[in-house]
C-alpha cells in the first residue's frame, strides 16, 4: 500500500507541473470563461431595449406612415425608394418593409426572430395613429434585482462548461500527447498500475479546482454582483463531483486514441451536443419536450441545473440529488470502462 499511493502522489505532482508549464493551458483554463464573463455580461448588461429598424416605401402616403411609427419608442423607421428598400429587407438592414397602399402591405421573413415583434410593433403604431385606444391598460415591473438578471443565469452556466472543458480537454490530451511521444510505452516496464497512472490524471485536475472556481466566481461578484446564496461547502461539493465525472469522461475519450487530432474529433463529438443542449447561455427548456429526458440525462444539463440551484435559488441537497446521481453514474462508469479499455501505446 506504501508503494501505491507513493507512485499516485508522484504522478499527481507530476501532471500537476505538466500543467503548470503550459501557459496556453493556463489562459484557456483561468483568463478565458472570465473573459467570456465579461463580454457576456455587458453585452446583455441593464441598458435600453434595442430599437427595431423599419423601412417605409417612398410615396403618396410614405411619409404619414413614417411619421405614425415614429411614435413608437421600440421603431426605428426610415423612409426607402422602393428598389433600395426590398434589397434592405434582402440583405437584413430592416426587419420590416411597409408599402403605402389601402391597406398597407407589410413584407418580412418569418424565419428572422425580430420579424414577428417588428411586425406587432409596427401595426400597433399604425393602428393608434388612425385612433385605436387600448381597452385594458396593465402595469409594467422590470426585473432587475440580483439573483434574476441574465448574468445570474450565464456565470453557472460558464463555470459548467469550463469545468467540462478543462476536465476533459486538460486529461484526455496530455494521455494522447504522452502516448504519441511514447512516453506511456515506458510506464509499462514500471510498477505502477493502470489505476494509479488514471486517478492521478483526476487528482491533478482537482487541484487547480479550487483556484478556476474562485477566479470566475470571484470575478461575477466583484463586476456583476453574482453571489452564491446557497451553502458553499455544497457548491463546492458540486463543483469537486463535476470536475471528477469529467475527468473521467475524459480517460474514456482518451483511452484508445493515438494522435491529437483523434482524440480532438472525440472530444468535439462529445462536448459539442452538451454545449448546445445543456443549457450554457440559455436555458434547455427551449428544446423540444421529446428531447428533454436526453437532455436531462446529460452530465453538464445536470451539472449546470445543480449550479443553478444552489447559487440563484439557494436549494438544499435533497432537491439536487437527481442531478448529483448523474453526475455520479458518469463519472464512474466511464472511469471503469476507460480502466479496462485503456492502452499504453
Amino acid at each position: 500500500m506504501p508503494e501505491v499511493r507513493s507512485a499516485l502522489y508522484e504522478l499527481t505532482v507530476a501532471r500537476t507541473k505538466e500543467f503548470v508549464r503550459q501557459p496556453e493551458a493556463v489562459f484557456w483554463v483561468f483568463a478565458f470563461p472570465i473573459l467570456l464573463a465579461l463580454a457576456l455580461g455587458f453585452a446583455f448588461r441593464e441598458k435600453p431595449p434595442e430599437t427595431i429598424p423599419v423601412g417605409v416605401v417612398s410615396g403618396p402616403d410614405g411619409a404619414r406612415l413614417l411619421e405614425a411609427l415614429k411614435t413608437s419608442p421600440a421603431l426605428r423607421p426610415r423612409l426607402y425608394a422602393e428598389k433600395e428598400a426590398r434589397e434592405a429587407l434582402r440583405t437584413g438592414r430592416i426587419s420590416l418593409l411597409v408599402e403605402p397602399g389601402s391597406p398597407p402591405t407589410f413584407r418580412f421573413d418569418p424565419t428572422r426572430p425580430d420579424s414577428r415583434p417588428a411586425r406587432l410593433e409596427t401595426n400597433d403604431a399604425l393602428q393608434r395613429a388612425l385612433g385605436r385606444r387600448d381597452l385594458l391598460t396593465v402595469q409594467e415591473k422590470k426585473v432587475t434585482e440580483p439573483g434574476s438578471r441574465y448574468i445570474d443565469f450565464l456565470i453557472p452556466g460558464l463555470l459548467g462548461m469550463n469545468l467540462m472543458g478543462t476536465g476533459m480537454w486538460g486529461v484526455g490530451f496530455s494521455i494522447v500527447t504522452a502516448r504519441n511521444q511514447k512516453l506511456l510505452k515506458r510506464l509499462i516496464a514500471t510498477p505502477m498500475r493502470k489505476s494509479d497512472f488514471l486517478l492521478a490524471q483526476m487528482l491533478a485536475r482537482v487541484v487547480f479546482l479550487v483556484l478556476e472556481v474562485v477566479a470566475l466566481i470571484g470575478f461575477g461578484w466583484l463586476v456583476f454582483g453574482v453571489a452564491v446564496h446557497g451553502s458553499l461547502l455544497l457548491f463546492a461539493f458540486v463543483c469537486l463531483l463535476g470536475a471528477l465525472s469529467f475527468s473521467g469522461l475524459g480517460l474514456l475519450v482518451a483511452a484508445r486514441p493515438e494522435t491529437i487530432e483523434g482524440v480532438s474529433g472525440l472530444m468535439n463529438l462529445v462536448m459539442m451536443p452538451m454545449w448546445l443542449l445543456s443549457g450554457v447561455f440559455f436555458s434547455a427548456e427551449r428544446f423540444p419536450d421529446k428531447l428533454q429526458p436526453v437532455i436531462k440525462a446529460l452530465p453538464l444539463t445536470a451539472l449546470n441545473d445543480a449550479l443553478r440551484a444552489i447559487m440563484t435559488e439557494a436549494r438544499p441537497l435533497t432537491f439536487i440529488l437527481p442531478q448529483i446521481a448523474i453526475l455520479l453514474a458518469w463519472g464512474l462508469v466511464c472511469f471503469a470502462i476507460a480502466l479496462r479499455i485503456f492502452r499504453w501505446r
